[in-house]
């Protein structure tokens, strides 16, 4: 039983050691309309690429809010819509009132393109943020 544990958390560190070690040149170079088009890629493959590229997101502390729900509240939303088979999700505020409904593709897009912008703009803010920093002279 403990060995089956230490195998199970060794290849889990392993994948998840690969997913956080994504090169930053991989990760800007992502096209968000291309990845997260649920015609084309279908909703399970689109929530796939969501958690993902979500999880490194959040280990960035960079996760996108929107409407009072995280990318994360998002993927959870469509997983759970999907294994029951509903076909929207509740869109909830911050203390999880419900506020309104989405279709699933929506959500399901929507989680995606979070979580991949989240790394693209982070990639993008390293080499653009001083340009509109006051302190260094930058005139608009």
């Amino acid at each position: 039983m403990k060995k089956t544990i230490l195998k199970f958390a060794t290849v889990t560190a392993l994948l998840t050691s690969g997913l956080v070690n994504a090169s930053a040149s991989e990760i800007s170079k992502l096209d968000v309309k291309k990845e997260c088009n649920v015609q084309a890629n279908g909703i399970e493959k689109v929530i796939e690429t969501a958690a993902k590229y979500n999880e490194i997101a959040v280990k960035h502390k960079v996760e996108f809010m929107r409407l009072g729900m995280k990318a994360s509240q998002y993927i959870d939303a469509v997983n759970s819509a999907l294994k029951s088979g509903a076909k929207t999700i509740d869109i909830v505020d911050a203390k999880g009132k419900k506020t309104s409904e989405a279709p699933i593709e929506f959500a399901a897009w929507r989680a995606c393109s979070f979580a991949i912008s989240a790394l693209t703009q982070e990639e993008e803010a390293k080499t653009t943020w001083k340009l509109a920093s006051p302190s260094d002279e930058y005139k608009y």
